[in-house]
């Protein structure tokens, strides 16, 4: 019964480190993002073609 109460215990403490390094995660791509506002759209330069003519 010990070695199941301290399997248990493991599964827990993992469980816990696994959502914190989760919660970690989100948090840095968060300040990572970018909001779309702040993207610029492509447009594209056709000034180059007309010098090739």
């Amino acid at each position: 019964m010990q070695d199941d109460e301290s399997a248990n215990k493991g599964e827990q403490v993992e469980a816990v480190e696994r959502e914190a390094a989760k919660q970690r995660l989100l948090a840095q791509a968060e300040a990572e993002r970018v909001p779309v506002e702040d993207t610029t759209r492509a447009v594209p330069d056709r000034r180059w073609r007309r010098d090739q003519r």
